[in-house]
């Protein structure tokens, strides 16, 4: 199971993983984390103390670079301070293959009946347009070529941008604390380095908002950035973090709404507005 700063480590194929972890995870995730013994933590320090195991009821061991980082998220049995790969490579050597094969076989079946229930969300042509079909589309055109997609916020369509067996593809989303514009200005940063790759933002209302007059340098220099925008004039992490965690204020969270589209061609470049799902498809050609 991975958080979002991990997701281009292990492909969303994989039939060993099962996705995200934490408020915008996989209920398998979530499953696997109640019901496990034993609790590997590697090279990660996700911060959502929630969706850990009870402290006690597994046994953990974390491999970290910083050695200040073992066990402050979880209570750790054994702390291995080095490189992740060289550490599991020498860990494989102890580990024997067990013949019960419940515990990962509950979990594959978990992923499937998950895959399938997120295959009909993105399907979904009901209006107002759910942001997972955008999200599904987007994953479907994502080229093995791919030098960043930058998602932010941590948003709940971002599970449905698949990261397949593939080369070159990375994720910038902010880590340890919310930082909502951070997609905009990564794509940027990936398009200055890579200009021959293609580069996606996949950002909230909210998010890109804040700093979205660096959509003018993007134009500026020509940078080869699709920018999509899943706007409902909402604050949504901050809003479901309230509602989750602090009895639903929904406090401050109301934005008032742009035509982002109007924006993006009064800054020079294309910007135009989707909200028939049945469209879709056909705007993946617009330019």
């Amino acid at each position: 199971m991975k958080p979002l700063l991990g997701e281009g480590c292990v492909p969303d194929d994989s039939p060993y993983t099962t996705g995200g972890i934490g408020l915008l995870g996989t209920r398998p995730s979530q499953e696997a984390m109640e019901s496990c013994d034993t609790l590997l933590i590697v090279g990660t320090s996700f911060s959502y103390i929630e969706f850990y195991p009870k402290p006690g009821e597994a046994k953990a061991v974390q491999i970290d670079l910083d050695p200040k980082r073992i066990g402050l998220r979880y209570p750790v049995d054994v702390g291995l301070v080095g490189d992740s790969t060289r550490s599991l490579a020498e860990l494989n050597k102890l580990i024997k293959r067990k013949s019960d094969r419940g515990f990962v076989q509950k979990a594959q079946k978990g992923m499937r009946e998950w895959n399938k229930r997120m295959q009909e969300q993105a399907t979904n042509m009901d209006k107002p347009m759910r942001p997972q079909v955008i999200a599904h589309e987007l994953g479907k055109r994502l080229p093995s070529t791919l030098s960043c997609t930058a998602i932010a916020p941590r948003s709940r369509p971002g599970r449905l941008v698949m990261f397949r067996q593939s080369v070159g593809r990375r994720i910038p989303v902010p880590g340890i604390s919310p930082r909502w514009p951070c997609g905009l200005p990564s794509a940027t940063a990936a398009a200055t380095a890579h200009r021959d790759r293609p580069v996606f933002a996949f950002v909230g209302d909210g998010g890109f908002s804040m700093l979205m007059a660096d959509f003018v340098t993007a134009v500026k220099y020509q940078l080869p950035i699709r920018v999509v925008i899943i706007k409902n004039n909402v604050l949504g992490q901050i809003k479901w973090e309230q509602m989750v965690f602090l009895g639903n204020p929904e406090y401050g969270v109301d934005l008032h709404p742009i035509d982002f589209a109007a924006c993006a061609r009064a800054c020079g470049g294309n910007g135009f507005t989707i909200e028939d799902p049945s469209g879709v498809d056909r705007s993946w050609t617009k330019r």
